[in-house]
């Protein structure tokens, strides 16, 4: 409670700054507030403007507040930079320079970072120790020479008290989510502290570097044979907590249209396989890039896409994939019916609510998605349905689902920057058919029976055990007991497994 106080002055300050740089005016006009709403938000803010951060006034206005704001601000920047369709190609133009052009930190500060880090001199690991080639939120990039290999890499290392940073602004995030809750009570079904919660883990997971490594690593495995997509590989010898060391990437970026069509590149094709990359690592792997957006990736000559930064990589288990992709696929079939089934049955819609209500309150999302020219689709006007779908259902909002549909969204952006007239639905149906085809069809049943017999199998050691205390039990008792009642239900259900686990490795060794 001391620090309550702190916060609402940093909110305050959020909002003072806003005013201050001109990027209230910007944001009530993109988000389309009525003229007396827009009025009134004026009003109120513009005694508090000379509290707010000056920023640096040769940016646009939102790009200048959220520069000064710090980097918790300019994470949400980045995300609204893959949106033209919700804030427009200028502005989206505009906040692209949050993803890898902010001011970088100087070169002989990252020395020291490294030599402190790697516990060597610079000049004794590398030959060559560049500028600052990008810089971001939380991080910045330098090319360097290996001395052992000559071979050229990327050394990417923390900002100075970024740590700090991140806290103050997750604390202040926390305490506006608490705010919410309390002043509107029909939001705590989105349960915001929740959604703060997801992001803070996220964040921590991207100011330690050695975590971005081994995130790197795998997925560079898992994608190895994926045509047409590559992942540099770590240095692990060469990478710490504060400092990351990764092979090369050359190419030129993947928000640069022009350089683009001066390689001859099929923009249209390019934007095709991002998203159906995206959904395939996110449906097969299950592990995908967090953080898609044009800045982290670059295209190389012959139209391979490199992928970097992988300090935001996103997780969902086998069950979550399989109604992902029911609800997808539904989606393409117009088969609403089965997208309100399967949210029943994953628990995603309380089970007191009307199953055909809410097909039907699907059918209104979808069926305009299917009759409408993409260039015309206002993924804004349709998130704002969903939202007043998921409200009158009393859907709750799922923290682990958060990023992946966040990180669609961001791909779904990249995809359209590079060809305004892509359909993500008919991107979407050859990777979502293939996986239902290996996940949920009949080769997926006998896969999930055969491993299910492997872990019933290893009961097998654990039934003599078991018989030997149903045994003792039953002849210390005066009545006569069945073994599922001597050994409990959760003995019994033991002793039925590994009985059905031993009759199937019997049945392979015959």
């Amino acid at each position: 409670m001391l620090r309550a106080p702190l916060n609402l002055w940093r909110l305050i300050r959020t909002g003072a700054t806003f005013e201050r740089t001109g990027a209230m005016a910007v944001v009530l006009e993109k988000m389309n507030v009525p003229p007396r709403l827009r009025f009134a938000a004026r009003v109120l803010g513009w005694p508090f403007k000379f509290l707010g951060l000056r920023g640096d006034p040769d940016l646009p206005p939102l790009t200048r507040a959220l520069t000064a704001l710090g980097p918790a601000y300019i994470k949400f920047g980045q995300t609204l930079a893959t949106r033209p369709d919700v804030v427009g190609p200028e502005l989206a133009d505009q906040l692209r320079y949050l993803q890898d052009k902010l001011p970088p930190f100087p070169r002989s500060t990252a020395i020291e970072v490294v030599t402190e880090e790697l516990g060597q001199p610079v000049t004794e690991l590398f030959t060559e120790f560049s500028e600052p080639v990008a810089a971001a939120s939380i991080a910045q990039v330098h090319w360097a020479i290996k001395a052992e290999t000559g071979k050229k890499v990327a050394v990417k290392v923390l900002r100075p008290k970024i740590e700090r940073a991140f806290l103050r602004d997750v604390e202040a995030f926390y305490f506006a989510a608490s705010l919410i809750e309390a002043l509107l009570p029909k939001t705590r079904r989105l349960r915001p502290r929740d959604v703060i919660a997801h992001f803070e883990s996220v964040v921590e997971g991207e100011l330690d570097l050695r975590l971005e490594a081994a995130s790197a690593a795998e997925f560079a495995a898992n994608t190895d044979g994926d045509a047409g997509f590559s992942v540099p590989r770590p240095v692990w010898h060469l990478s710490s907590r504060r400092v990351m060391t990764l092979g090369w990437a050359e190419g030129v970026p993947m928000g640069d249209n022009a350089a683009l069509d001066a390689l001859g590149i099929d923009r249209a094709e390019l934007g095709t396989r991002v998203l159906s990359l995206f959904l395939r690592h996110a449906l097969r792997d299950g592990f995908f890039h967090g953080d898609m957006h044009q800045g982290n990736m670059k295209v190389t000559a012959s139209a391979e896409i490199i992928a970097f930064d992988f300090g935001i990589m996103g997780r969902i288990d086998s069950f979550t994939r399989r109604a992902y992709a029911e609800i997808l696929f539904g989606f393409i079939r117009k088969d609403y019916r089965r997208v309100a089934e399967v949210h029943f049955e994953a628990g995603y819609v309380p089970p007191d609510r009307d199953i055909d209500e809410f097909a039907r309150a699907l059918r209104a999302v979808g069926e305009p998605i299917f009759g409408m020219d993409a260039r015309h689709i206002s993924m804004a006007r349709l998130l704002a349905y969903l939202f007043e779908v998921t409200e009158r259902f009393g859907m709750e909002t799922r923290t682990e689902l958060i990023l992946l549909q966040r990180t669609m969204v961001v791909v779904e952006g990249v995809a359209r920057s590079l060809n305004p007239e892509i359909n993500m639905w008919h991107v979407a149906r050859p990777v979502v058919e293939e996986y239902i085809r290996e996940s949920i069809g009949p080769k997926a049943l006998a896969r999930d029976l055969t491993e299910s017999a492997r872990i019933l199998a290893r009961f097998g050691p654990h039934l003599p055990h078991l018989f030997e205390e149903a045994l003792i039990a039953r002849a210390n008792r005066p009545e006569k007991a069945s073994p599922a009642r001597t050994l409990g239900p959760a003995g019994a259900a033991l002793l039925g497994a590994g009985l059905v686990g031993l009759g199937v490795a019997l049945g392979a060794l015959l």
